[in-house]
């Protein structure tokens, strides 16, 4: 019994020795022969390759590293670019000096250009741009006075073998005095590089100057300093620009073609691994992407076996049949990162795909492209359809109406694309007193919004409706008056009693623009709310200027001898405050396009349609005052001035040019019509609130407006400011606010404005 159990013992501990060698020494084992390799041989990278043999078959390290269509790695070309441009980490911290901005705060922001020497070769495009810097509000011909400097030598096309290149840069440039190493100056680039691998290189060394450059890649941007601005060509308008094509929109928003590219197709060179390969999305139904290889001057030697066939079907389609009838457009990469059919595509509300790796999107520090466009790869060309089609109707239709916003707020002109680039260095030099990415992108656009006049979004009204705010319920009333107090039946005395009965009537401010001085306090009537006279310095334009005077968002513009009811002004008011970013009044004007000769035409029959409406009674909001005085160039108020005339029509040039959107008529009484001065037979068009004044002996005396020479002025201004405009941004309309049961047949006792419809 005791040999039995012995012997299981001992057999117990053989099984418990086999595990444990099998376990445990197997374990240690590897251990042991992993700390021997580490000693003697070295350990292989993760990931351990099962078929590395096979790699070198595909690719080697440093193919992978470099970018199609060129033979340089991305470290190669940064080496390059900062042996060109040594400042090349330049901020506006270290390379701007801001004491050349702020001697005068904000006013202070000035831009000078250097005089072109004579015969001084300049593109139709660099000459554009220097026209728009000289006829904004921030030109100077004092370099005193400057914080920014622009060079007269044109730098546009910086191409070896364009014609239009300018050699010997860096020895002209060093010898402008204010040079300074750069500082504080403006380049302007559109073009850089030639073949085969069209670098950056601008051929002169930009020193600590801020590039405002086209096709700009993100390794040599240099964020909060450099600016990219688009692609344009040299047929792009000075002012203005063509309205997008978004007329209206359409539920859903699909159009014929998905997607839609036409173009040319590089056989050789940077950019020709994108071109090349677009054939394989193209199906010819509702994906539409067509190539040409026939351009240059040697296209025959090079073709490949696909070119006389892609040379069939691009003849086939229209290039702008498809852009207005496509929901997305291709906008691939060509010898450089940008362009033309960028523009093009948000012109038209064909939602832009790009396939540009490391392009620095056009003024990418304020706007959010996200919003308009979509980013595709160009590695991953094949997954765009499938992208695009996973799009929803409501995505598309907020990305076209994106588009249109942009275009017309940024990139319609050439002098929007340059003061954008003013502006996003001007909120970089007074960061404290700038727009935020709101303001930016949302309608109008950063450049009629001014930063100088408030920061906060609830002070505009163009931006109520999103915040979900509402004006407020007070208003100044504004009387502007040119002729001299002399008796208290003056038609300005009762406009006073009528005004200041209004219950929304928070102040009155009397604008004094009569040669003779204005009459002591106790020559005007008494009155439930406080009464104001300034001196309007005897122009006409200053009815307009901002007055620290007036507190309330409502502005209520009348002329002196302008006749109306408590209820009427009561009503108005009302009605603005639904339309706070409008002008909101009473007698309505209307433009016209006149074949014969050519020019705008300015009529005042009282027909169905309108355009205008006359501040002598109006409601608009007090932010227009500003703009009026800051936005609008000095020469247009000088011809306000000069003719002491139509500073009505100005205003509402501006306020449509805001808004895109016509002015609202309200609806008057049947005696707001009057018959003109028996002395004066003034234009047959001509009908207006009053013709005329009564004098203190009791004759008449005609009005202005009166004139026919008045009239014929009226007509020269509206296109002058078309043309400064560089469109014609007035809007017709054919609407019209009545009170409710206005004219019906039904009790007065139940009509709230009931004065409106008696005789």
């Amino acid at each position: 019994m005791q040999a039995r159990k012995k012997y299981v013992l001992l057999g117990l501990c053989a099984c418990c020795w086999l595990l444990l060698f099998y376990w445990g020494g197997g374990v240690q084992l590897r251990l042991l022969k992993l700390l021997g390799r580490q000693r003697g041989e070295v350990v292989r990278p993760w990931p351990d390759w099962t078929d590395r043999a096979l790699l070198p078959g595909y690719a080697q390290l440093e193919e992978l590293q470099t970018g199609p269509g060129s033979a340089e790695s991305p470290r190669q070309r940064r080496q390059a670019w900062t042996s060109i441009y040594k400042d090349s980490r330049c901020r506006m911290e270290t390379c701007f000096d801001f004491t050349r901005c702020r001697r005068r705060g904000r006013d202070g922001f000035r831009v000078y250009v250097y005089p072109s020497e004579k015969g001084e070769r300049v593109s139709e495009s660099y000459r554009k741009i220097l026209t728009s810097i000289g006829e904004s509000r921030y030109s100077t011909t004092d370099p005193r006075e400057a914080c920014l400097f622009v060079l007269g030598i044109d730098t546009l096309d910086r191409d070896q073998l364009s014609g239009q290149f300018v050699p010997n840069l860096d020895d002209r440039i060093k010898g402008y005095p204010l040079w300074n190493e750069g500082r504080n100056h403006l380049i302007f680039n559109l073009y850089s590089g030639t073949w085969p691998n069209y670098t950056e290189d601008l051929g002169f060394n930009i020193g600590q100057a801020i590039l405002a450059k086209a096709s700009l890649n993100t390794e040599h941007f240099r964020p909060g300093f450099d600016v990219s601005i688009p692609l344009f060509s040299k047929e792009h308008p000075q002012k203005g620009g063509e309205r997008g094509w978004l007329v209206r929109n359409t539920v859903p928003p699909r159009r014929k073609y998905l997607l839609m590219f036409k173009g040319k197709r590089y056989l050789t060179g940077i950019g020709s691994d994108t071109r090349n390969a677009l054939h394989h999305i193209h199906n010819g139904k509702d994906i539409v992407s067509l190539t040409t290889c026939r351009h240059g001057k040697d296209w025959e030697k090079h073709k490949d076996a696909r070119c006389d066939h892609d040379n069939l079907e691009y003849e086939r389609f229209d290039y702008q049949e498809l852009l207005h009838n496509s929901t997305f457009c291709l906008v691939p990469r060509g010898r450089r990162l940008g362009s033309f059919r960028f523009l093009e595509s948000l012109q038209a509300a064909c939602i832009p795909v790009l396939l540009s790796n490391g392009w620095e999107l056009p003024f990418s520090d304020v706007i959010q492209w996200n919003q308009a466009v979509i980013e595709g790869d160009e590695r991953l060309l094949l997954q765009v359809p499938s992208t695009v089609r996973a799009v929803g109707n409501e995505r598309v239709m907020a990305l076209r109406q994106r588009t249109q916003m942009l275009w017309e707020a940024y990139f319609s002109s050439v002098d929007k694309i340059v003061l954008t680039t003013l502006e996003i260095i001007k909120d970089r030099v007074f960061s404290h007193i700038s727009r935020n990415k709101y303001m930016w992108n949302a309608l109008p656009g950063g450049l009629l919004v001014l930063p100088e006049y408030s920061t906060h979004l609830a002070h505009f009204p163009f931006y109520y409706l999103s915040l979900g705010v509402s004006p407020g319920q007070e208003f100044t009333a504004i009387i502007h008056a040119v002729s001299p107090l002399v008796s208290q039946s003056q038609p300005i005395m009762k406009l006073l009693q009528v005004v200041s009965k209004s219950k929304y009537c928070s102040q009155i401010i009397i604008l004094w623009n009569s040669e003779k001085p204005p009459p002591y306090r106790s020559k005007w009537p008494p009155m439930p709310v406080p009464l104001t006279v300034t001196d309007g310095r005897r122009k006409t334009s200053s009815r307009f200027l901002p007055n620290v005077a007036i507190e309330t968002e409502a502005v209520l513009s009348l002329d002196e001898d302008t006749v109306l009811l408590t209820s009427e002004v009561n009503f108005a008011f009302l009605v603005w405050r639904s339309f706070p970013e409008r002008i909101v009044g009473y007698p309505p004007r209307s433009h016209f396009w006149d074949p014969v000769k050519q020019a705008w035409g300015y009529t005042s029959k009282w027909t169905n349609e309108y355009s205008i409406v006359l501040t002598g009674a109006a409601f608009y909001h007090r932010y227009y005052h500003y703009l009026f005085s800051h936005y609008l160039p000095p020469s247009l108020r000088a011809l306000v001035d000069r003719t002491s005339n139509c500073e009505d029509i100005l205003m509402n040039f501006l306020v449509s040019s805001v808004t895109h959107l016509p002015p609202i008529k309200v609806a008057q009484r049947k005696q707001y019509k009057e018959l003109p001065s028996p002395q004066v037979r003034p234009h047959p068009s001509m009908v207006n609130l009053t013709n005329e004044l009564p004098s203190p002996q009791g004759t008449k005396i005609s009005a202005p407006w009166a004139n026919p020479e008045h009239f014929s002025q009226r007509q020269e201004c509206v296109n002058s400011f078309a043309s400064w405009f560089g469109y014609m941004p007035l809007v017709h309309s054919q609407f019209r606010l009545d009170p409710v049961l206005f004219k019906d047949q039904v009790s007065v006792l139940r009509k709230k404005y009931k004065d409106l419809e008696r005789a």
